[in-house]
């Protein structure tokens, strides 16, 4: 197939590029800085960003099928910020699909465009969007996803929407390393009682989803207009697993902790703080961070693995040693 990636710079993007080129796809790239690795895969990049809709257009023309994976992500910052690339950035992209001409849709969304800071304790896509926000990440990703998903059918595109939850794995530039410096640091505090439970996806399994999403897309008509939440399809407690990732990079367990009243009180007290005095730099805990941390959130993925075909072909334990190695290798 003709395809785009947007944000194929990007952790996921990379990832999704790499299993389209595997393939024998065709790919294009919009990408905003040069990216040689892409290059060298053999990949089309064209410069750019996704809230220019001019060349969102561009990149879209004679393609067969868009992945859309540009975002910001993050639990902090201005709202015009997020919702210039997230939302704004989004309906670009819908709307130069339906202009060129492109079939297919796959978008990247978030499982986080339902938390409405309570537990998620197996949920599946029935779970309504939340109704109160905590970060302008989960808000802006949700009314973009609102916008895809109302978009199946109009023009000849039909499309989907995949909420992938706390991607890992080698290459990581995010989650991973912000653990380990936070760590190293002496940052890395225990909110709750530690036995919240939490689903996670590797690298490798999210990509490979987003293919089987677009080839469901093609087989299957009521895969269009339709979310679906991706994981490893097995939760792990949470501080477990933080510990585990900390054990791998030769650092000890957490041993401090908070309970989730006062990280959520601190939170608010600290977001309020950097509000009132304008401060540029991250709160080191927000209200939502306090929610991520102390809470349990994981989905039942029966309607990814019943209508996508999607199974985790990475298992958990074979991703951890993949990671192990690439911490190793000191790559990150």
């Amino acid at each position: 197939m003709h395809a785009l990636v947007t944000g194929a710079g990007g952790f996921l993007g990379r990832y999704i590029v790499e299993g389209l080129v595997r393939r024998g796809d065709r790919v294009r790239c919009l990408v905003r800085r040069p990216t040689p690795e892409l290059s060298a895969l053999g990949a089309e990049l064209v410069p750019g960003d996704v809230r220019d809709a001019a060349v969102v257009l561009q990149a879209c023309r004679d393609r067969e099928i868009v992945f859309h994976t540009a975002a910001v992500a993050g639990i902090w910052g201005p709202w015009q910020h997020y919702y210039s690339i997230n939302t704004v950035g989004t309906r670009n992209v819908v709307a130069a699909c339906q202009r060129a001409g492109v079939p297919y849709l796959v978008y990247t969304s978030s499982p986080s465009v339902t938390f409405n800071g309570q537990d998620q304790a197996g949920v599946d896509e029935s779970e309504p969007y939340a109704s109160r926000w905590l970060c302008h990440y989960p808000h802006t990703k949700a009314l973009a996803e609102q916008e895809v998903l109302s978009a199946n059918g109009s023009g000849g595109l039909r499309t989907c929407a995949l909420r992938p939850h706390l991607i890992w794995g080698p290459r990581d530039r995010h989650l991973i390393p912000r653990l380990i410096d936070r760590a190293r640091r002496g940052r890395l505090i225990r909110v709750g009682d530690g036995r919240n439970r939490i689903d996670m996806i590797h690298v490798e399994n999210a990509a490979a989803a987003h293919l089987r999403a677009a080839a469901a897309l093609q087989e299957r008509p009521e895969v269009g207009g339709r979310a679906y939440y991706l994981s490893q399809g097995e939760p792990v407690n949470c501080w477990g697993w933080i510990n585990e990732i900390l054990s791998l990079a030769g650092l000890p367990p957490v041993q401090r902790s908070i309970s989730f009243r006062t990280a959520r009180w601190l939170g608010a007290l600290l977001e309020g703080l950097h509000t009132l005095f304008r401060l540029s730099s991250e709160p080191r805990m927000t209200r939502f961070l306090a929610a991520q941390l102390a809470l349990s959130h994981y989905f039942d993925i029966s309607r990814a693995r019943r209508e996508l075909g999607y199974q985790a072909t990475i298992s958990t334990a074979e991703g951890m040693d993949q990671l192990a190695a690439w911490l190793a290798a000191g790559e990150r």
